[in-house]
């Protein structure tokens, strides 16, 4: 059994760029959809740390996967709705909401 080092490569490569492509265009369509209401309701939710890790920690609860929540926070980033400091607290939640769902 022969590895096709060229092929893995290939399509390593491919899979980031529709990742990161499919990431853009999640931005673009949160920026274009809900404007400036959802960014007061992030801001009042993601305000402080605590209240960040606490969103977190609810989000990924709710939709059982602390990846989803974070590609959504990172797309929420790069659309401009939310802070670096902000998104910090929310991943810091979601990874300790998916420590939640395996003790339950």
């Amino acid at each position: 059994m022969e590895i096709d080092v060229q092929a893995m490569l290939f399509e390593f490569i491919g899979g980031l760029g529709i990742f990161l492509l499919g990431i853009k265009y999640m931005g673009d369509g949160l920026q274009q959809s809900a404007g400036d209401r959802l960014r007061d309701i992030l801001d009042k939710f993601t305000s402080n740390p605590f209240l960040g890790v606490l969103a977190g920690i609810i989000v990924t609860v709710l939709i059982q996967s602390s990846s989803g929540t974070t590609v959504l926070t990172v797309g929420l980033v790069n659309a401009g709705f939310m802070t670096l400091r902000q998104a910090i607290g929310v991943i810091m939640g979601a990874n300790i909401g998916t420590t939640i769902l395996r003790l339950l």
